[in-house]
């Protein structure tokens, strides 16, 4: 029995921050329906690639759910829903502050009907303050936190990253988190909650060493210039002499020798705390004269804390993530193909089975689950 098979679950939210959340919830058993705009459903259905009829990205987040299309602007659309909110442990939803509210959907109004209502708003900013109702996205988020400025390029640029740090990392993990939180509440309490999840606040926890700095020593930390952000040779990006790279993270001393052993790094710039810069040009001066496969195998069985950096085909046939069985499920379309189903971060006694095949939810599939309306 995996954990949540006891547990309904409306998900109101689109694109990636709630229905990344309520996979994770379905993948641990919980019975997930997706509530969506009759026609055209969630927007991510329209994304391409394509895979089958909906976008490959709608199909990665939203296996194993069912699918209810109905218009909430009509009341009787939300005279069919009561049932399904009478009896729901969690709602999630991602509007902006006050669209549930003038749905009749809102936290209070549910309240009275369901009072053990675990009710999960995400949104960019929360549900108050100056920026609640301010369209934004990962990029923005990110941006206006700080996290973004502590980045920098060769020419001193931002970099945006690749992955997508906000509506992951500020969205859904903390998402999961206190839904998970609140049913333990609950059930000491028999009372449900409202959940105010604001992706920009959930960015803070990333930077805890940069506000350690700025707090403590009023050091507000520099971009490309500190510990974690390119500032030392002991956490740096090194060019290969086939144009590949290394990631060299040798933080601790004892990293440190035995890297500096390996690569033959001269005595003067092994204690690298005087000139930083100097460090930094002479370990990639000797990382720039040898192929990545030479670092491969000087690397290989030596505590280094060294990688080639990987491409993602690379990292898929990696024997290390294939023996975790990570990508041992399969994601099948409405016209028949195949693809690995996206791994949740769920310990392997709560995955699904593996081996098994799942699908996503054509939009409406599961109407029925609602009393058709009367004539």
């Amino acid at each position: 029995m995996r954990p949540l098979e006891d547990l309904k679950v409306l998900d109101f939210s689109t694109l990636l921050p709630g229905p990344m959340a309520s996979l994770i919830l379905a993948e641990a058993g919980a019975d997930v329906i997706k509530i969506e705009r009759p026609g055209r459903g969630d927007e991510m259905r329209s994304y391409v690639p394509k895979f089958g009829q909906d976008s490959v990205n709608f199909a990665l987040l939203n296996r194993g759910k069912k699918s209810l299309a109905l218009d909430l602007k009509d009341s009787e659309s939300i005279n069919q829903l009561m049932p399904l909110l009478r009896e729901a442990d969690v709602l999630i939803e991602q509007f902006r502050p006050g669209v549930m509210d003038r749905l009749g959907l809102g936290y209070p109004q549910l309240r009275e009907i369901n009072p053990g209502l675990i009710y999960c708003s995400i949104t960019g900013y929360g549900q108050s303050g100056p920026n609640a109702a301010v369209a934004a996205h990962d990029l923005n988020y990110i941006a206006e936190t700080g996290l973004l400025g502590l980045s920098a390029g060769a020419d001193g640029a931002p970099i945006p990253p690749p992955a997508l740090i906000a509506d992951i990392g500020g969205g859904t993990y903390p998402a999961v988190m206190n839904i998970l939180l609140a049913l333990h509440q609950r059930d000491r309490t028999g009372e449900g909650n409202h959940l105010d999840i604001s992706m920009s606040d959930g960015l803070f926890p990333f930077m805890y060493w940069a506000l350690g700095e700025a707090k403590a020593h009023d050091q507000w930390p520099r971009p490309g210039n500190e510990l974690v952000t390119g500032g030392s040779p002991r956490y740096q990006i090194y060019r290969t002499a086939d144009d590949r790279f290394v990631a060299a993270a040798p933080l601790e001393q004892k990293f440190w020798d035995n890297f500096c052993w390996l690569i033959d790094l001269p005595e003067a710039h092994r204690s690298e705390t005087a000139n930083p810069k100097e460090a930094i040009a002479a370990v990639a001066e000797r990382i720039r004269r040898r192929p990545a496969a030479y670092w491969q195998e000087k690397f290989q069985g030596v505590d280094v804390c060294c990688s080639i950096v990987a491409t993602l085909q690379e990292a898929l046939a990696n024997p290390h993530f294939q023996s975790r069985r990570l990508f041992d499920r399969q994601l099948e379309s409405d016209d028949g193909k195949q693809i690995d189903a996206l791994p949740v971060p769920l310990a392997p006694v709560f995955r699904a089975q593996t081996g098994t095949s799942a699908s996503y939810p054509p939009l409406g599939r599961d109407n029925d689950l609602v009393a058709k309306p009367s004539s």
